[in-house]
């Protein structure tokens, strides 16, 4: 790939136009076996229900590295010696040439992922600056929107106590300032979302930190970016990806539930919603189906970053997903509270440190929005048959009737409770929960989505 050259693609050579719909048979790996982007799917196009979206940190800002290991990839703008403006260029150009082929209508940042830290913060300005212009003339190329955008407060030494809560007041400004840039540029590419990803919010050792002091920061933080969001009539979510651990033994941002409660605690429920990860959810011992339910019962359901761990391994490993059985429980949540509103399904996945071909980031994408597609097709059968919504609503159904009316509206006391337990008028019995039943009904229902 020539660095110097110019908007039009030539990274991926060996990639047609654009990807098509090849149908459940087709033996092309460069070709969806499933993922239609019009199919009418309750009553949206496919498209509109996945609102699909390429990650540039993942896919074209990492070289394949590990802890015992350099880059492995072939990323000609991260090679050692390339003037960093012409690489983040290059860089921009394969992006897009990517996101233009593989035909999904969203991509998502940081903004080192698309413009290098200068030796001041003026010179940092103006290379993001830069890259946002020729942004702009590749959305305007491919029609390709911004799901969400975000700043790296995490990646710089400056952060390695934490951005937010820092114990310097200089890096909570530093981090301020960086959010107050990211949030104006997500304005500007009207952008759907902004997201708070605290990657080191949380701390080390307790023998250091002043939990109260850094819980008080951190809502001060947020307060005041849901005051500028205001300020710049910004009309997106702002959304905060909750995360157990890793880089830091404990982030604040632990869970659904935990951020929910947090934001309650601080009167901000009413400006954030959360984007919630896959890996991030079996980090925290919970299933992705879970995170997703306790958001939406929580009022706090924003946007996905869809992928998987390694049941094996106990590291955010941030691989594609594969599995239909998972991805379909959690899209039937979506699919009953009514589908995304700006959020979407964001790639927040990586190649394997082996898969070196530059075709591998399509068969990568490829079989993970296959996967979003059966698995949506799976959680909508579930919804028209009343798979799980009609056994639920009747081992509920009783709260319906005068006792659970009673009990929840306040007019029983504890005594009154127990003088109708003692006196046999409440003589409660054991019910089958059923979930077996209900296991053989999904599965039943996943392996039909499989051969629609």
């Amino acid at each position: 790939m020539d660095l110097e050259g110019g908007m039009s693609g030539d990274f991926f050579t060996d990639v047609p136009a654009r990807i098509k719909f090849g149908g459940p048979d087709s033996t092309d790996p460069l070709a969806y076996a499933v993922y239609q982007p019009d199919r009418m799917v309750r009553g949206k196009r496919m498209a509109d229900q996945l609102r699909i979206a390429v990650c540039l940190w993942h896919s074209f800002n990492w070289p394949g590295s590990d802890v015992f290991g350099v880059g492995t990839f072939d990323r000609p703008w991260l090679a050692p010696g390339v003037d960093p403006r012409t690489a983040s260029q290059a860089k921009l150009d394969a992006a897009f040439e990517f996101i233009d082929k593989l035909g999904v209508p969203f991509f998502a940042f940081h903004d080192r992922d698309v413009a290098p830290e200068g030796r001041t913060y003026a010179e940092t300005r103006a290379n993001l600056d830069a890259s946002v212009d020729r942004i702009e003339k590749h959305m305007q190329r491919t029609g390709a929107r911004l799901l969400w955008g975000t700043a790296n407060l995490f990646s710089h030494p400056r952060y390695a106590a934490g951005a937010a809560t820092n114990p310097d007041p200089g890096v909570f400004a530093y981090a301020a300032a960086q959010v107050k840039t990211m949030l104006e540029v997500t304005n500007r590419l009207k952008g759907a979302n902004y997201v708070l990803w605290g990657g080191r919010e949380g701390y080390e050792t307790l023998l250091n930190t002043d939990l109260a002091q850094e819980e008080v920061q951190f809502a001060r933080f947020l307060a005041i970016v849901a005051e500028h969001k205001h300020k710049i009539g910004f009309a997106g979510t702002l959304l905060i990806e909750p995360k157990p651990q890793e880089p830091t033994k404990h982030q604040y941002d632990y869970d659904a539930a935990t951020v929910m409660g947090f934001l309650q605690r601080h009167d901000l429920a009413g400006e954030y919603r959360l984007n919630l990860e896959a890996n991030h959810a079996t980090l925290a011992g919970h299933s992705f189906h879970h995170e997703v339910a306790t958001a939406i019962a929580l009022g706090g359901f924003g946007s996905i970053d869809v992928n998987r761990g390694d049941y094996q391994n106990g590291w955010d490993t941030d691989q594609f997903p594969n599995s239909v059985d998972e991805v379909a429980l959690a899209v039937y949540e979506i699919l009953v509270a009514g589908g995304f509103t700006t959020g979407g399904f964001n790639f927040d996945a990586k190649l394997r440190r082996q898969s070196i071909s530059r075709t591998d980031l399509f068969h990568a994408h490829i079989a993970g929005i296959d996967t979003l597609a059966r698995a949506l097709l799976a959680a909508a059968d579930m919804v028209e048959h009343d798979t799980l919504a009609a056994p639920r609503k009747e081992r509920y159904a009783d709260w319906s009737n005068e006792l659970g009316k009673s009990i929840l509206g306040g007019s029983v006391t504890l005594a009154e409770l127990e003088r109708g337990i003692a006196a046999g008028e409440i003589d409660p019995k054991p019910r089958s929960g059923q979930q077996e039943l209900l296991e053989g009904a999904v599965n039943r229902r996943i392996w039909r989505a499989g051969s629609s």
